[in-house]
Formats: structure tokens, C-alpha cells, sequence
């Protein structure tokens, strides 16, 4: 049995109280099923700037009454730290997923990214660290990395940030370490390597590539590639991140915490072969895309290659990621079938 099983086992034995910042979100209400699935007790915190109604009712749908009731909403922003204390008030684990996303987002918007990502984040901490919660792991990102040229990426080795997002994420990773220092408040990392699945939106400017290609190709619309096609990312399916937040925030292990962790596959996949393998994927699903992409320039603060070294993880937490990006694709394409028909 791997660590992660005996963790989850652990978890319906003896149900803990969590707390989802950004539970309305992709990943936020993935992590949200997958809990209240296990019959764990949810506090659930969202003010659906980016999140969405529909992703709860679908998380409801998916469960039952009794596991649903198990789930307590605030409507709320992490900018309030009033807000923040009430929703970490008898939480075992926070999960901090709330953030506005997107390195084309904070070019255009870099104030509101900066109030979110780094205030918001700051309030959260202040928050756990006042109500003495277990552990608080929250998402960091791959974005990170910057300009370091090398490949695969280590946890330790960084270069220069290519976008306000980037400087908020890394700044995140700063504000925990003085926590740790300074409050012996210890967290957990996660850099988030281009997750995708179920629930992750396909509209607006700043939907990821996945999702905005399944849009398009179900729509018979025309596929934009930014750059040659050769740019190539370690996509990571959501299932895989949930593992690595669910080992993270029930560590144990005091070596473990206050860490940075990549969560990934460990592969590259170019945007070309990702746009065939979508391609062939929604033909199994009786969607025929037949038309050819279009090449357009770079997108401004882009890396040209992102691919996690995943060793750290593993050999830390136990993590061992259980979707390739083909095996993903093939678990993704259905719903965006089924939500875009």
C-alpha cells in the first residue's frame, strides 16, 4: 500500500477539519469532492471572483446529502483579515489555493494581483498562525523559476521572475519562511506545474491552454499556438495535486514541513503534441476537429521549456503521480464534452 492510500485510510478512520481558500475554483473544488468524499469536515472560503457557483452544485451533485452537509461556506475575501480568522477558527489543515491566476492577468493588472496573491496570502498566514492550525500548505508556482535556463527544475535553484505573478508567488514562499523563522510557523509549498482537469474554465482571456483548446476544437473554432509549438510544459492532471496537498498538509514529519515542493510529472510535453493528443482524444469522444492551428507570436513573459524535477517529493512526502499527461487528457476531454454540449 503506498503512503498516500494509508493516508486516506487514516483520514476516514479519524475525519479532520479543513479549510479550501478559493473552494469555488478548479482546484479548490476538486480538492473539495475529493474530501468531502473521504467524510471529512470542510470549511470552504471564496468571494468567486474567478470561482464559480456552478463548480459547488457540481461538487454536489457528486456526493452525498450526508457528506454535502459536511461542508460550511463563507462568502468572503482573504483581503479581510476578519474574514481570514473566522474561517480558520477549529481548522486542523488549511489548504490556500486562493489567488488570482495568470502571468497575462498581472501585466494587465499587477495591483489587484499584488492585493490577492500577497496580501491576501499574508492575512491567511497571519490567521493560521493565531488559530494554531496542524499545517498550512497553500499553492505556489512553477512560474517561480523565471529566467533559469536549466531543466529539470530543482526546488532551490531559481532565477529571475518574468512577470508580477511570478514576484507574488515567490514572495508567498518568502513570507512563509520568516513565518517559520520568526513564529515557528511551518508550512508546505506546492509549486503547481500546468495542472488541468475537470472544472478548470475554458472562458474569459486567461483560461489555461487545455481548456481553452477543448473549448475551441468542441466548437469547431480555430486553434491559436503561441510561438513555434515547441514550447514545452510538465502538464500535471488535477488527481496528481490532490495527492501532493493531501500528503503535505497530514505530514507528519518535522523535516518535511517548511519546505518547497514541485508538483508535477516530471515530463515535457510540446504544445504540438499536446494539441494532437486532444485532438485524438475528442475524436474518441465524438468530437472530429479536422482544422489545423495557427502560429502567432510568443506570449510576453512565457519560458520557453518548464519541466519539474519531482525527486523531492517523492522521496519526502510519497508522492507518486498516478496520471501521465496522456492518461489525463484521456480522463479530461469527456467532461469538457459533456460541459460545453
Amino acid at each position: 500500500m503506498t503512503r498516500y492510500e494509508n493516508v486516506l485510510e487514516s483520514l476516514i478512520r479519524a475525519p479532520k477539519t479543513w479549510l479550501i481558500t478559493g473552494v469555488a475554483g478548479f482546484i479548490g473544488s476538486n480538492l473539495l469532492e475529493t474530501l468531502l468524499k473521504l467524510n471529512q469536515h470542510v470549511i470552504g472560503l471564496d468571494n468567486f471572483s474567478t470561482g464559480h457557483h456552478r463548480n459547488l452544485k457540481e461538487v454536489q451533485r457528486s456526493v452525498s446529502d450526508e457528506q454535502w452537509m459536511r461542508l460550511k461556506f463563507i462568502e468572503g475575501d482573504i483581503r479581510d483579515l476578519n474574514c481570514c480568522r473566522e474561517a480558520c477558527h477549529a481548522v486542523d489543515y488549511v489548504l490556500h489555493q486562493a489567488a488570482l491566476g495568470s502571468v497575462p492577468r498581472s501585466l494587465n493588472d499587477p495591483i489587484s494581483t499584488n492585493q490577492t496573491n500577497i496580501d491576501g496570502f499574508l492575512n491567511m498566514l497571519l490567521a493560521a498562525r493565531d488559530a494554531g492550525v496542524s499545517s498550512f500548505t497553500y499553492a505556489a508556482s512553477s512560474s517561480t523559476y523565471g529566467d533559469h535556463p536549466g531543466l529539470p527544475k530543482v526546488e532551490d535553484v531559481i532565477g529571475n521572475p518574468l512577470s508580477p505573478y511570478a514576484v507574488t508567488k515567490y514572495v508567498n514562499e518568502l513570507y512563509a519562511d520568516v513565518f517559520a523563522r520568526c513564529y515557528n510557523f511551518n508550512s508546505i509549498g506546492l509549486r503547481y506545474f500546468n495542472v488541468f482537469g475537470k472544472r478548470q474554465d475554458p472562458d474569459g482571456a486567461y483560461a489555461a491552454v487545455i481548456p481553452k483548446w477543448a473549448a475551441s476544437m468542441i466548437k469547431d473554432e480555430i486553434i491559436f499556438i503561441n510561438g513555434d509549438g515547441e514550447t514545452s510544459r510538465d502538464f500535471c492532471f488535477i488527481e496528481n495535486t490532490i495527492q501532493a496537498n493531501i500528503l503535505a498538509a497530514t505530514t507528519e514529519d518535522h523535516d518535511a514541513r517548511n519546505q518547497i515542493y514541485n508538483v508535477a510529472v516530471g515530463g515535457r510535453t510540446t504544445l504540438n503534441s499536446l494539441f494532437v493528443a486532444m485532438k485524438n482524444e475528442l475524436n474518441l469522444n465524438g468530437v472530429v476537429y479536422t482544422k489545423d492551428p495557427v502560429y502567432r507570436e510568443f506570449r510576453d513573459g512565457d519560458v520557453r521549456h518548464s519541466q519539474a524535477d519531482i525527486s523531492k517529493i517523492k522521496t519526502k512526502l510519497g508522492y507518486a503521480p498516478t496520471y501521465s499527461i496522456d492518461g489525463g487528457v484521456e480522463k479530461a476531454m469527456p467532461w469538457y464534452v459533456k460541459f460545453l454540449n
